[in-house]
């Protein structure tokens, strides 16, 4: 959904934010400095199958901005204490519960109209 504003009565196309996030790819080189988790750990993690870059095989690793998510509340769980397998099994539970509830409020706002046709798996 694109937000329209008039400026001068000419409408200029502006990306929501959410466009904006599902498009943003990001290096490994700046996810470790955002994420304040080396490059070698970032590797690590992949190669065991818990982050994906956007492009697997790709010889630059780039994020996209849920896997930049998960980076950061994994990296949270483990400074905790928890070990990177469990941290990273809560994070996709916590992740399924969120996908499940949004999912689960827009068929309902859906039903009663109170949101636009929007695809919901």
């Amino acid at each position: 959904m694109r937000t329209k504003t008039k400026i001068n009565e000419t409408p200029i196309d502006f990306p929501s934010d959410k466009e904006l996030l599902s498009r943003l790819m990001i290096g490994i080189g700046e996810v470790s400095r955002i994420s304040d988790v080396p490059i070698r750990q970032l590797r690590y993690w992949e190669a065991k199958g818990i982050i994906t870059p956007v492009e697997p095989g790709a010889t630059v690793r780039r994020y996209d901005f849920p896997t930049i998510k998960r980076i950061l509340l994994i990296k949270e769980l483990v400074d905790e204490g928890y070990l990177l397998d469990v941290a990273a099994i809560r994070v996709q539970k916590r992740i399924e519960a969120i996908d499940h509830a949004f999912q689960t409020l827009t068929k309902g706002a859906k039903k009663r109209k109170l949101l636009p046709n929007l695809n919901v798996a």
